[in-house]
């Protein structure tokens, strides 16, 4: 089970996995090149939700699909000096989110 860690350091915004620093993933999308934010919604917590999303998935079309109802759901959420979520936490979150989509008619 992977463990996702943010702190602030001054005015820096931390972000690690398993004690490593966590990938932006700018190469998907770069919302915030300033880097990761959270505890609001906008463009550093929406990078934070992709990046999040990208290593716990392993899936870059999921982790883009999900990203910013998943930044609603926690990255917003999240408490200002630190905070972690586990790969289970995560997991949980995501099949909300899965459960909470429309079905689309004709769809297989």
């Amino acid at each position: 089970m992977k463990r996702y860690e943010g702190r602030r350091e001054g005015y820096a915004a931390i972000v690690t996995v398993d004690g490593r620093r966590l990938n932006p993933r700018f190469d998907l999308w770069n919302h915030s090149p300033t880097g990761f934010e959270w505890g609001y919604n906008g463009s550093g917590p929406a990078q934070l939700a992709l990046a999040i999303l990208a290593d716990h998935c392993g899936n870059d079309e999921q982790a883009f699909n999900f990203h910013h109802r998943f930044k609603w759901a926690v990255i917003a959420e999240l408490p200002g000096r630190h905070w972690i979520l586990t790969s289970e936490d995560i997991d949980r979150v995501l099949r909300t989110l899965r459960d909470a989509e429309p079905v689309m008619e004709g769809a297989t």
